[in-house]
């Protein structure tokens, strides 16, 4: 049973070959079979995986897509299971015609199978010999029963009960018919004899009427049979109707129709079959569609089409031509629009509408469209749905392609197996062949491949899945059925191996008088014809063909136009291909007619083929008449233009093998290996294996140029040549000694051959001269790196480069600590730690660990070092000279640069210079300077080392300040603006701040300014020359200070006089410190004599009496007492440091004193003429006034001196007042009298002023020509010229005591410009300041003054 493929039981074939092509071959579908041509044909079917990506779009519209399926019925397809329906048909229809119906029994619950029996029984001897031998028992154990249950003695029942009546009817049926025959003659004469009387019913085997109720009459011909007298005899009277043997034998031997699918009845669209297939399939195996195995399926199909019990009907549509319905893959100018992505797919070789038109295939020169062939045909499928066993039309090539849906089962046998498979199935199922001898092109037969595999036919099996193709080889046999509900294309295709086949299948058609698709012999011709553009393995293998083809027509015509046999006369040219294939086959074999034909007058328009001239009709043969297409004359220079075609390859192909195999001095250039690969496509060669092989070396050949090139370029890459590492695609040395011998061995000369040689020995010498440096104890950093630079012109893996590039680390390294450790002044910390730093990710080395330990240690004694001077400068309390100067000693002696050790070092000589300075200091035997004290003071506490001196320094700079602050609180007022310095020397600034206002707002010197002296001009020039003077020459230098003083201050009291006093109207009068115009009221101060605002400064209190008022630039010092100063001086003194504010404070007391002997002097003396000239001059007012200190003496002169500014103040004003009586008392030529510095007049008051102001310049030139050195000696002569004021009054009263104090005094405006006591001229106060007061002498008769 397993051999024969039993129920139940499926063992699957091997799989066949699956191809996955890469693009570069899936580019090309006809080059891709030929490669793979000598594997796919062995097993005779093959399946095709595009690449992933490969994906094209569904073009059908499956909405109006509509077909009619075909019905298959599974248990009718396999043909011996059809072999047991029809034998069971025929049992069936024997006991149908006997009256009786026929039961199939049952045996051991297994249904009799009633053909295996009756062949047992045939093969063993027949049912005599059987029950003879009693082989009963051993026909039932080969039908599969058990033995030992006496199952032979039933099969024997049913046996002779049913099946030996039949074999009986079979055997002896015509012998049986002849014999009832001539009884049948006699029985009609009978009947004529008596017709008359009655009717007789005699049974026609024995002749007798007897026996009415065992009489049978047949309801055919109504003749008459004893039951009994019937073989084998009837026990009973059938119960239906009834024939005779002789109406049995001709309803059995009537011919049954040819087996073949129905139609059905229903027509489906797309959806609509898809969902009754999957309904199917989901309710046969009780799941969903897409979880039933493949293998299932498998083994329930062939379980279905072996068993004659279940009767199971699919329906398949199949043959559904894509040129009415469209294609599944798009086409230009189809219904279906593409997106642009997708065009690909409209051109693309493996679309199954461009295949078989294709260059490369032959079937691209039939004109017609042949579907199936030519044009593909769709098909869809649904489970169980099958294709029988079949070979493609003219035993060409089938391309299948499955676009979605469940897969499809295939099952093949290559091409040489075909006429083994042919012969299995006529031998298992002679019967159907018997009424079908091309049962196999029909495709409607299917066998188990286990049957065939059982009888030595190869077949092989696989599923196709969605988006995969199969593809048959010519005259492979294939079968299949379908999973599921699943969408199929496919369509026939012939390479130019598939001619000589082509050929053969016509004389193969031409024996089974099959039709033929096409005409072979026509497209030969139709490709002749154009031999100058085939391939020229299509135009050799044409020729082949084209030869053979003559031959025979040669040998035809010959045979056809022999005289002897009479033979035919007549012939014309006829262009067959212009008739439909239909009116140019053969009558006799059917063949397509296109190189000749002969036909007869008496039966026009059927002709045969010259191989049939007999069968053509009974006419004799010199009447036919031969139509040719072509004479042979014609057809020889078309086969000779394939000859040369093919030939033109053959000399291309000798150039190739001559230049492949060409000696070393004999190669040609890889330029001539290009000119003939271009040759061959220009001419369209065929891609064989010598085409391949030129195209590899000449591959081959051009990397190793473009190799070569890059190796000569020298074209290594930035990070191989900085770093270590090797390039992917460098070749080491021997690759390259091995890539050099290469292109020597290839076939063709490289012009970069000799150069890479020269390459490859400037490479060897590099690494003799590697090896040479690196056997070297310490090479040089500048050889390596040079040997370096060399390898740089290599793109070559060089493996001295990593060695040669860590000694160039190390070489450098060693030179850098050489270098840095040369100079040991700037050998830092920072650069040993950097130094072993970069030292430590060097790879080991003797010179390096040897120079890393020396850095190493002089690192640990310099950081050692470094901290303790550190710590050194920084201890508290200080260290002492003696023993910082031993470390220095230590740091001295180590060869580096220590920041701290430096600080150190320096720390000691400075305390050693501070020291020095301090004892030169106390040898001098001079009183120090206090700055020269507090800078030591300073630099010694900055100095980290313990001075002995120093806190004695500190404690008498502290003496000095304690001093100055005292002073300072003694003199300077709450909140003033001034420093002690400012205060006790002459003032510097004395009218600088207007001065310096009014030249920055005019931008120009004030007129009669003087210029700026270039000495003691400001306080700091004042102190810089006190404090680098020795002690008797800053006496003179503040004498000088207060010589500038007085001067500035006269020049400012003038200017501030005559600001006042000017009425010109144009001039921008600014008075105050506000520096704005005058306005009431005002108050006038007694020293500058400058005005200003009441609102802008404090005022006196009227109350306390007539004060001296001074303005806040002149008002600097508190004026304490001479009682409380002296002690300052003594206390100065004692303390033994100069300082300036010292000789300032000595320099104001003696000036005081001295002050204060004149004044007493003056005082005392009577002499009052003496007096009134000094206040007069303002000279004695303006010396105490810039005094600091506060005597009794000022009071007394205080009043005079304020007599006389009224005085002077009230002739300003009367002037300013009276211009038009001065004009009559003297004519003027300008109005503008107040002005002193620029008025030329002369007029009599400002002649008067004039005088006065240079009597005061006078007296300042005297006291300043005859001044010494000191100030005593130039208040002594000062002190012999003052006299005592007197009142030249001639009735003077001459006060005395207090009295003196409280006279005012007044001045003559005539010409002898006297003072004279107001009491004593009988003038009032009021009077004196508004009115001129002119004296008794000045008044005369020939006074100009007189009224």
């Amino acid at each position: 049973e397993a051999a024969t493929g039993g129920a139940g039981w499926f063992l699957p074939p091997p799989e066949c070959p699956v191809f996955e092509p890469s693009w570069e071959e899936f580019a090309d579908p006809f080059a891709f079979i030929h490669k793979i041509r000598p594997i796919a044909e062995q097993t005779g079917i093959c399946k095709v995986r595009p690449p992933p990506d490969w994906q094209p779009p569904f073009a059908c519209d499956v909405d109006k897509l509509h077909f009619t399926p075909r019905i298959q019925r599974l248990n009718e397809l396999e043909a011996q299971t059809r072999v047991k329906l029809n034998f069971l048909d025929q049992i069936a229809k024997f006991w149908e015609l006997q009256g009786c119906t026929l039961k199939i029994p049952h045996v051991e619950r297994k249904i009799l199978d009633l053909f295996q029996l009756n062949r047992l029984v045939a093969e063993e001897g027949g049912f005599d010999v059987v029950c003879k031998e009693r082989k009963w028992t051993k026909i039932a154990t080969r039908m599969g029963f058990a033995p030992g249950k006496a199952v032979g003695s039933h099969i024997r029942a049913h046996y002779e009960r049913i099946l030996y009546p039949y074999n009986l009817f079979q055997s002896g049926a015509s012998l049986l018919v002849r014999e009832l025959l001539d009884i049948h003659q006699e029985r009609l004469a009978l009947k004529a004899f008596c017709l008359a009387s009655v009717d007789l019913y005699v049974c026609l085997l024995c002749g007798s009427g007897n026996d009415e109720d065992r009489l049978l009459l047949c309801d055919g011909c109504d003749d008459s049979y004893h039951t009994f007298c019937l073989i084998p005899p009837l026990h009973d009277v059938p119960k239906g109707d009834w024939r005779c043997p002789q109406c049995l034998a001709q309803e059995c031997n009537k011919p049954q129709e040819a087996f073949g699918f129905e139609q059905a009845a229903r027509d489906y669209t797309l959806r609509t079959f898809g969902e009754m297939a999957d309904a199917f399939k989901s309710d046969y195996f009780n799941m969903p569609v897409h979880m039933v195995p493949t293998e299932l399926v498998e083994k329930e199909f062939w379980r279905l089409v072996s068993t004659i019990e279940e009767d199971v009907t699919v329906e398949y549509g199949a043959d559904i031509a894509s040129k009415e319905f469209g294609s599944g893959f798009p086409v230009r100018g189809g219904k279906f629009k593409v997106r642009p992505e997708e065009e690909e797919y409209l051109d693309s070789g493996w679309n199954l509408n461009n295949m078989p038109v294709m260059e490369q295939s032959v079937l691209a020169h039939i004109t017609a469209d042949i579907c199936g062939m030519k044009l593909p045909w769709l098909y869809v499928g649904m489970c169980f749905s099958s294709f029988c066993w079949h070979i493609e039309d003219h035993w060409s090539y089938s391309i299948n392609y499955l676009h979605w849906g469940e897969p499809k089962t295939w099952y093949g046998a290559p091409g040489y197996a075909a006429e083994q498979l042919e012969d299995v199935m006529k031998k298992l199922a002679p019967e159907l062949f018997e009424s079908q001898p091309d049962l196999l092109h029909q495709l409607v037969t299917i066998m188990n491949p286990n049957t065939l595999m059982a009888h030595g036919v190869p077949v092989y099996r696989t599923n196709q899945c969605a988006g995969e193709f199969v593809i048959t080889f010519p005259r492979a046999y294939h079968s299949g059925f379908n999973q599921g509900f699943n969408f199929a294309e496919a369509v026939n295709f012939c390479t130019v191996d598939w001619l000589p086949l082509g050929r053969q299948c016509v004389e193969h058609y031409r024996l089974l008088n099959r039709y033929c698709v096409f005409s072979h012999d026509e497209m030969i011709c139709k490709m002749a014809s154009k031999a100058d553009v085939l391939d020229v393995v299509v135009a050799s293998t044409v020729q082949k063909d084209m030869a053979i083809m003559i031959e025979d027509e040669k040998r035809l015509r010959e045979k056809v136009f022999n005289a002897v046999l009479q033979g035919v006369t007549d012939s014309e040219r006829v262009a067959f291909e212009l008739f439909p294939d239909d009116e140019r086959q053969c009558l006799k074999c059917k063949t397509t007619c296109f190189m000749s034909a002969v036909y007869c007058p008496c039966k026009p328009g059927l002709l045969v083929c010259l191989y049939h001239v007999e069968d053509l009709c009974s006419c004799p043969t010199y009447k036919y008449k031969l139509g040719y297409r072509y004479t042979l004359e014609e057809l020889y220079p078309m086969m000779n233009a394939l000859k040369m075609r093919a030939e033109s390859y053959n000399e291309w192909a000798s150039n190739v093998n001559e230049a492949l195999e060409a000696k070393i001095n004999n190669k040609k250039s890889l330029v001539s290996f290009k000119a003939l690969i271009e040759e061959s496509e220009m001419k369209k060669f065929p891609d064989n294996d010598l085409l391949r092989h030129l195209r590899l070396v000449t591959q081959d050949a051009d990397k190793c140029a473009s190799v070569a090139q890059q190796l000569l370029n020298g074209k290594r890459q930035t990070r191989y040549r900085s770093g270590g590492g090797k390039c992917q695609n460098q070749l080491t040395v021997n690759e390259l000694r091995l890539f050099v011998r290469q292109l020597y061995a290839l076939p063709c000369v490289l012009s970069q051959t000799p150069l890479l040689k020269d390459l490859l020995d400037r490479v060897e010498a590099f690494q003799q001269q590697s090896q040479k440096l690196l056997s070297e104890e310490m090479p040089s950093a500048a050889a390596l790196q040079e040997l370096l630079d060399v390898s740089f012109d290599f793109d070559v893996d060089l493996p001295q480069l990593a060695e040669l590039r860590i000694r160039l680390e190390q070489a450098r390294w060693l030179e850098d600590v050489q270098l840095t450790s040369s100079d040991h002044s700037s050998l830092t910390l920072d650069d040993m730690r950097r130094l072993i730093d970069s030292g430590v990710g060097l790879a080991p080395y003797p010179a390096v660990e040897k120079a890393m330990a020396k850095l190493q240690e002089l690192l640990t004694v310099s950081e050692h070092w470094d901290d303790k001077a550190r710590n050194l400068i920084k201890a508290r309390p200080r260290q002492s000279l003696s023993s910082l100067v031993a470390a220095v000693k230590e740091i001295e002696e180590i060869p580096a640069y220590l920041p701290s050790g430096v600080a150190l070092k320096d720390a000691v000589q400075k305390a050693k210079d501070w020291l020095q300075e301090v004892e030169a200091l106390q040898v001098g035997g001079r009183v120090p300077v206090l700055d020269t004290l507090a800078e030591l003071v300073t630099r010694g506490r900055s100095i980290p080392v313990h001075l002995d001196y120093l806190p004695r320094l500190e404690s008498l700079v502290s003496e000095v300040q304690a001093w100055k602050e005292c002073a300072a609180n003694t003199f300077l007022c709450e909140n003033s603006p001034y420093s002690l310095l400012e205060v006790l020397c002459p003032r510097c600034d004395i009218g600088m701040l207007n001065l310096k206002r009014k030249q920055k707002k005019l931008k120009e010197p004030v007129p009669g300014g003087k210029k700026k002296s270039t000495k003691l001009e400001t306080l700091s020039d004042l102190e810089r020359a006190l404090s680098e003077s020795k002690d008797t020459a800053s006496m003179a230098t503040l004498g000088e200070a207060r010589l500038k003083e007085m001067e500035a201050l006269r020049s400012l009291r003038a200017a501030n006089e005559v600001k006042v006093l000017s009425s010109e109207q144009d001039t921008e009068l600014k008075v105050c410190l506000c520096q704005k115009e005058p306005a009431a009221p005002m108050i006038q101060c007694e020293l500058c004599r400058g005005f200003f605002h009441t609102g802008c400064v404090s005022v006196p209190n009227v109350a306390q009496g007539p004060r001296v008022w001074l303005c806040p630039h002149c008002h600097r010092s508190e004026k304490p007492p001479l009682e409380k100063i002296l002690p300052l001086l003594a206390s100065l003194q004692r303390i033994r440091v100069r300082l300036p504010e010292g000789d300032a404070l000595r320099y104001m007391i003696e000036r005081t004193v001295n002050w204060q002997h004149r004044a007493q002097q003056m005082l005392y003396s009577g002499n009052l003429k003496h007096i009134q000239d000094k206040v007069g001059s303002g000279l004695l007012y303006t010396r105490w006034q810039g005094t600091s200190g506060q005597l009794p003496e000022t009071n007394k002169v205080r009043r005079r001196m304020s007599y006389m500014e009224r005085k002077l103040k009230r002739r300003f004003e009367r002037e300013s007042f009276c211009n038009g009586k001065r004009a009559r008392v003297k004519k003027m030529r300008t109005p503008k009298k107040k002005k002193l510095k620029l008025n030329h007049s002369k007029d009599l008051s400002t002649n008067k002023l004039e005088r006065e102001r240079e009597r005061l310049l006078e007296m300042q030139r005297s006291a300043e020509s005859h001044s010494l050195p000191s100030d005593m000696s130039f208040s002594e002569q000062e002190d012999s010229e003052d006299e005592d004021a007197i009142c030249p009054a001639v009735n003077c009263l001459q006060p005395e005591g207090d009295e003196v104090s409280r006279v005012d005094w007044v001045q003559c405006d005539g010409s002898c410009n006297q003072w004279f006591h107001q009491v004593c001229v009988g003038i009032s106060p009021e009077m004196a300041e508004k009115e001129d007061y002119i004296c008794v002498s000045c008044s005369g008769k020939d006074s100009p003054y007189r009224k």
